[in-house]
């Protein structure tokens, strides 16, 4: 029996806040296990857990991985290059064949949206979502909601501003969902180049202006501008776009005194967020890639329906 409503983790848009505050909370007594000297559990034992990714990774693969050795789980990691994909084996051919070497959960990321929920059909496996094109990437919001949460003791109330490339960042809407669902005032910054036609289906507040944006906010989550964006002619240069919506020093003081500053990495420092504030004494931006390995071992477990755990 899975731990949370569903046997996967597809993305947070209408994912009940209950199953939310599971992963949170089960993931503090993970965030312990990573202090000790011993960091290894047996949790999953016996699961073997697959790693395909068709788009390049740093942060989230790692984390994955560590997060899935830490539980004992048999990992396999897969990429397109060296595989059959590059002799045209489609993706449905590539997870039926991998699966029937008894693969118990994938952890997936592809470049085009809905391969997590495509995989739900061809597999019987559990499918965690780890980044598609720009639908979603769940985890990353979870471990986002969790740093907030260690600092602030809630997210309920909490004015949290979403910076950069709205239309097509799956970050942002991972946490719009799962920060709406959480009770968080969820406010959304930048140029309306790069804001979605659907935009009010959020329900959030939308800010072109940055300085009205961060006026009176507890939280900034910075989101890293894809260059490519600019080449698409979507905002004219990346000194403007800096000028226009980067975080800096001065735009610090519009927000509450308490306040965090995030970033989901990798950044492009200097262009969206200037390098004091990321390495200033309000960032988290660290704290965010060490909880992620807590985060994800928590999805892990809970998904994986073992009944209990050492942590």
């Amino acid at each position: 029996m899975s731990g949370l409503s569903s046997r996967h983790l597809l993305g947070l848009e209408n994912v009940p806040a209950e199953d939310i505050t599971r992963i949170l909370d089960t993931a503090i007594s993970f965030r312990e296990v990573l202090e000790r000297e011993v960091k290894k559990l047996p949790p999953l034992r016996g699961i073997t857990v697959l790693n395909l990714f068709y788009e390049p990774s740093t942060r989230t693969r790692i984390s994955f991985e560590l997060a899935e050795k830490r539980l004992s789980a048999d990992t396999v990691n897969f990429s397109p290059s060296g595989s059959s994909v590059k002799k045209g084996e489609s993706l449905r051919d590539t997870v039926q064949n991998i699966e029937a070497m008894k693969i118990d959960m994938v952890v997936v990321r592809h470049q085009s949206t809905g391969a997590p929920y495509y995989l739900t059909q061809c597999m019987d496996a559990t499918i965690i979502n780890a980044g598609d094109g720009a639908h979603e990437h769940p985890t990353q919001a979870l471990l986002d909601m969790f740093t907030i949460r260690q600092k602030y003791g809630k997210l309920k109330g909490l004015r949290v501003v979403l910076v950069g490339d709205v239309k097509h960042s799956r970050v942002i809407r991972s946490n719009i969902w799962g920060l709406k669902a959480m009770g968080a005032e969820v406010v959304l910054c930048g140029p309306s180049t790069l804001m979605p036609s659907e935009i009010e289906r959020f329900g959030c507040e939308i800010a072109t202006d940055i300085d009205t944006a961060l006026d009176g906010a507890d939280v900034v989550n910075v989101m890293r501008i894809q260059l490519e964006r600019q080449q698409a002619g979507l905002f004219p240069s990346q000194r403007e776009y800096t000028n226009l919506f980067g975080i800096t020093k001065e735009r610090l003081k519009r927000l509450n005194r308490n306040y965090t500053i995030m970033h989901p990495g990798p950044m492009n420092r200097g262009v969206e967020i200037a390098t004091d504030v990321a390495d200033g004494k309000h960032s988290v931006i660290l704290d965010q890639v060490t909880n992620g390995q807590a985060v994800r071992m928590a999805v892990l477990y809970l998904l994986s329906g073992r009944d209990e755990t050492e942590a």
